[in-house]
């Protein structure tokens, strides 16, 4: 039953060729490294802007970080931006004026920074570098990690949902359920394409965006986190599509799949605006781990690779029947 393997693999490249995947992964491998290389790496991103109103003209130090303004109601205004820190000496002691960002911790650090403007505390020649990375690595090492996992949970689920869809309104699942062709070995050959495709991409966009030398050591790890998210995507992906009877249902369900699963994860990973019951959340944890690879941190227990394993295995056995059933249907 598995000598048709090798047939089934070369039937899912072509399958990929023709659907312009590798194309399409190629360009995306372009764009993201254009806009981490071109783009993200050079954005300002400095101090927070800090406004002072002081109409006693009772600060007298020097500082490139304060611009004044001439009333409350102007320094309530430039703060309005929900960065800005404001700075009101015009009572009997200093008041710290700032909207709230939608974190206590930016807020509380906008706040720090203020009173260390006010009291000269921001000198250069009183700062230290703390951690193994610059800004420039820390940027890039992040950034590369977010971009590898949408392109993974993304584009890997709709890609092997697509070729799926292909195939069954082409009748290749009616005629394999026929076929002396086992049923596993219809999914494993689909899972081993986007497997393999899917860890090259991780390595090239490792590459090209942290940089072969940085890369050595966190390459592995990424590579087996990047492993996993793969094969959870592509056996939703694989499940869905041959459940569901149209696009148009597997359309809705993946909306759904981006507004209320992953969307709240890409608010936590880009804003810092977190909820505690983010934890519950299971695409959070492959997202937090992916990132602690790219940092070369490893703060996940056996208990998270047993249940990605457990999970892989559940998906791959709901896939198998589920493929099953409609073999049957249709033999």
């Amino acid at each position: 039953m598995w000598k048709g393997f090798a047939h089934l693999l070369k039937k899912d490249i072509g399958l990929m060729v023709s659907g312009k995947f590798f194309l399409l992964a190629l360009l995306s491998l372009i764009l993201y490294s254009c806009y981490i290389n071109l783009v993200y790496v050079n954005l300002d991103q400095g101090t927070y802007r800090v406004y002072l109103y002081d109409p006693q003209k009772m600060y007298t130090g020097q500082s490139a970080f304060i611009m004044t303004v001439n009333s409350r109601q102007e320094l309530e205004n430039f703060c309005s931006d929900g960065v800005s820190v404001g700075i009101d000496v015009s009572g009997d002691a200093p008041e710290i004026y700032l909207l709230s960002s939608g974190t206590a911790t930016a807020d509380h650090y906008r706040g720090l920074w203020g009173r260390a403007v006010l009291t000269g505390l921001e000198a250069e020649e009183e700062t230290e570098i703390v951690g193994a990375y610059d800004k420039e690595q820390k940027s890039r090492r992040e950034i590369t990690a977010e971009f590898l996992f949408f392109e993974l949970s993304a584009v890997g689920f709709l890609g092997l949902a697509s070729i799926v869809f292909k195939e069954k309104q082409m009748g290749v699942i009616r005629v394999h359920s026929v076929l002396p062709v086992h049923k596993a070995a219809f999914i494993l050959s689909k899972l081993s394409v986007f497997f393999v495709s899917d860890l090259i991409f991780a390595v090239l966009l490792t590459w090209l965006n942290v940089g072969i030398a940085d890369s050595f050591m966190i390459l592995p790890a990424i590579l087996v986190q990047a492993g996993i998210l793969s094969l959870v995507m592509a056996l939703t992906g694989f499940l869905c599509a041959v459940w569901l009877p149209d696009f148009k249902q597997f359309s809705l369900f993946y909306l759904i799949l981006a507004v209320f699963v992953t969307t709240p994860v890409f608010l936590a990973g880009q804003t810092g605006v977190a909820r505690d019951w983010i934890v519950f959340h299971p695409i959070y944890h492959l997202f937090a781990a992916m990132k602690s690879a790219y940092f070369g941190v490893r703060t996940f227990s056996v208990l998270y690779y047993f249940v990605c394993i457990g999970s892989i295995v559940l998906l791959f056995y709901a896939a198998y029947r589920i493929l099953a059933r409609e073999m049957a249907k249709e033999g």
